[in-house]
């Protein structure tokens, strides 16, 4: 994939022959008021919800960041990208380049954008069994959004495959 100064496009969102193939990747369900993290095991094949949190202040929200990709050794961040079904950008799209491309420059770390469509409604369906409560269950379905989208990302034969607004080049 060729980068290009397209507003959808970012220096950070590698090829994935440039983006690591092995160690610990960080998994964001990006929110504006919440984060949901996942990580994956070093073979990067399985996720794992870590936790949501609570958007602060930019500098805590860095601070929050850094920790984790210290707490877990994470060599590389894959961002949810909100797109429609038709595969156009969502209202919320811009937000989350802007914060995956805040994310690789805090970190220093390579990033890749993930198609996350169907990643709620797959957190949804992992809680719809459970007993906890409305409110416990609300509080896990970012993570678990956040590990959908990592584990989606894993298990893509092509890990290159861009969500497919970010192929059109608009």
């Amino acid at each position: 994939m060729e980068n290009t100064s397209e507003p959808n496009s970012s220096s950070n969102d590698l090829s994935s022959s440039e983006f690591p193939t092995e160690g610990a990747l960080l998994g964001i369900d990006f929110g504006t008021k919440r984060l949901g993290f996942a990580v994956c095991d070093r073979a990067q094949t399985i996720a794992s919800p870590v936790e949501n949190y609570q958007r602060q202040s930019e500098q805590v929200d860095r601070r929050a960041l850094l920790r984790l990709i210290e707490d877990y050794r994470i060599v590389g961040l894959v961002v949810g990208y909100p797109v429609h079904m038709s595969g156009d950008e969502s209202e919320s799209a811009m937000a989350a380049r802007e914060f995956g491309n805040w994310a690789a420059e805090q970190s220093q770390l390579p990033m890749m954008f993930w198609d996350e469509r169907f990643s709620s409604l797959s957190a949804d369906y992992s809680l719809q069994f459970s007993t906890l409560s409305d409110k416990k269950k609300k509080a896990k379905r970012d993570m678990l959004a956040a590990r959908a989208i990592l584990q989606k990302f894993l298990d893509a034969e092509d890990r290159d495959e861009k969500p497919a607004d970010l192929r059109k080049g608009n």
